[in-house]
């Protein structure tokens, strides 16, 4: 199965996951574990917007960065700009923060709430560009379902 075909077959799972859960954090440890365990991507999870920051939400995978500023790495670039960020090798990233040294390549996409950025799901892979805008179409669709 390309992957195509593997976001088409597990976004009604997330769906499934996500209706009727008001809970916001149950949601997003439940998501994070099923595309973890779908792709096998090396960290898959969520960072809060809390005041002026973003704070360790669910993961899956080793240990991760508790706080991110904003507009600092690839998750606090992409609270600030409001968007999905790809990045096809996190060392030619301007001030991409480290958190893991086997990490290589990594998405961002951003959890809106009222117009107003609440999360980001962060997804970082040992390879070297593993996310394109087709990882970021179907994550954006993941984000979507997860803020019904």
């Amino acid at each position: 199965m390309n992957k195509e075909e593997k976001y088409a077959a597990m976004l009604p799972q997330v769906k499934s996951i996500c209706e009727g859960e008001d809970d916001m954090i149950a949601k997003m440890a439940n998501v994070s574990a099923l595309l973890h365990s779908e792709f096998g991507f090396w960290w898959t999870g969520f960072y809060r917007v809390i005041k002026d920051e973003l704070l360790l939400g669910p993961f899956q995978g080793p240990l991760a960065c508790v706080h991110i500023g904003y507009g600092k790495g690839v998750c606090g670039t992409a609270w600030k700009e409001r968007r999905t960020v790809v990045v096809p090798d996190v060392e030619e990233f301007p001030g991409h923060i480290a958190c893991s040294s086997e990490s290589r390549s990594e998405i961002v996409v951003p959890m809106f709430k009222d117009d107003e950025v609440i999360a980001v799901l962060d997804i970082d892979s040992r390879e070297l560009a593993t996310f394109d805008a087709t990882d970021a179409s179907w994550l954006e669709q993941v984000i979507e379902y997860m803020c019904c």
